[in-house]
């Protein structure tokens, strides 16, 4: 008897091929759309990528369902990132989809209803029990995954991880899917594109604060330092309409101070002096279930398609490596100095040879304190 699996179909051409792929190894598909919480007043093409799941079930001929997922969505998700922007921090949404959502409450569900697997369209791959980076470099998503678990994985099918994106589209063509020459997904995680600024204003007041130099030079105003995140060169999106220069010169967010309501910036000459070799991060996950080593080298990434730096791991003073697997923080120290280390991010950790990106395992991560 053929394995059950429930794909999650977003109305994209990635879990539409992944779908394909399924069928074509004889798995007993079940087609998902998962319905996520939509902002009321601002524009959301939620229910065309749901019809155009539905056509691309219908074409390969499988049963097609809609999870309900807009309370948990709204409360892992939302109310997550709000709390992160109040906070001054930038939060990584995608992230929190992934773990509460996707592999949340998408894995529970489609376990009570008889499925051995779920499958997704992310670029990734699992080789024994691993998490590998995806052949296509370009695409690859294990940065947004640093937070699953063995307990998921065992039920997680990723078909596309061994495919390159020209080749994704090619095989929808071949298979003739509605969602062949469908456009990238953008925007945040189920929702899509849409002004964040003016969305976040409906729920965080703005707050005029000063533009700073390290010096104490005042530039400019802002509206809030919860809108602003680090290494932007100008005010973040439709809340500030003009950059922080001063004569021509441009100025980047090298710092922000919560208390006081302060951004502080530098041009590009003075930028350099504000980055970081040691990063501290919280809420760590291994995918293993185990720690690394803390004396050898590793590679890590502090934003998504960042290319890897080198770095080793610390754990916390007086906390031997278990321990740190679940209280407290750890240290990661890079190679050289990182630009933009922005708290409320995810920096995630890999392991593998050096001469092949592709085959380097994705071990686990935290958030940037």
């Amino acid at each position: 008897m053929a394995s059950k699996v429930f794909v999650a179909m977003s109305g994209g051409v990635d879990s539409s091929v992944a779908a394909v792929l399924l069928k074509q190894k004889g798995y007993d598909l079940v087609g998902c759309f998962i319905r996520g919480w939509y902002p009321k007043g601002f524009y959301c093409d939620w229910k065309e990528d749901r019809r155009d799941a539905m056509r691309v079930c219908a074409k390969l001929g499988i049963s097609f369902i809609t999870i309900d997922a807009e309370k948990e969505y709204k409360r892992d998700v939302v109310d997550y990132m709000l709390r992160e922007y109040k906070a001054g921090r930038t939060p990584n949404p995608d992230v929190m989809c992934n773990k509460n959502i996707k592999f949340g409450i998408f894995l529970k569900k489609a376990l009570s209803l008889g499925a051995d697997y779920i499958a997704t369209g992310h670029y990734v791959k699992i080789e024994n029990c691993k998490l590998k980076i995806a052949r296509d470099l370009n695409k690859d998503q294990s940065y947004f995954l640093w937070t699953l678990t063995q307990k998921q994985l065992k039920h997680c099918l990723f078909p596309i991880g061994d495919l390159l994106k020209p080749q994704v589209r090619e095989l929808a063509r071949k298979n003739n899917l509605p969602t062949a020459e469908k456009d990238e997904s953008m925007g945040v995680c189920f929702i899509g594109e849409f002004p964040m600024a003016d969305f976040l204003k409906k729920y965080i007041k703005p707050k005029k604060g000063k533009v700073v130099t390290a010096d104490g030079k005042i530039v400019g105003e802002h509206e809030g330092v919860m809108f602003y995140t680090i290494g932007q060169r100008h005010g973040w999106g439709g809340l500030a309409r003009r950059s922080f220069s001063e004569g021509g010169v441009p100025y980047y967010i090298v710092a922000k101070n919560i208390k006081k309501n302060l951004i502080i910036v530098a041009d590009k000459a003075r930028e350099e002096k504000f980055y970081k070799k040691e990063v501290e991060i919280e809420n760590i996950n291994w995918v293993s279930g185990k720690p690394p080593s803390s004396g050898k080298t590793y590679k890590a990434r502090i934003r998504y398609r960042q290319p890897l730096q080198s770095c080793k791991i610390e754990f916390q003073k007086g906390l031997n490596k278990m321990r740190s697997l679940k209280f407290g923080n750890i240290l990661v120290k890079f190679s050289k100095p990182q630009r933009a280390v922005t708290p409320g991010q995810s920096l995630v950790i890999y392991d593998g040879p050096s001469s092949s990106a592709g085959k380097k395992t994705m071990l686990g991560g935290g958030i940037i304190k």
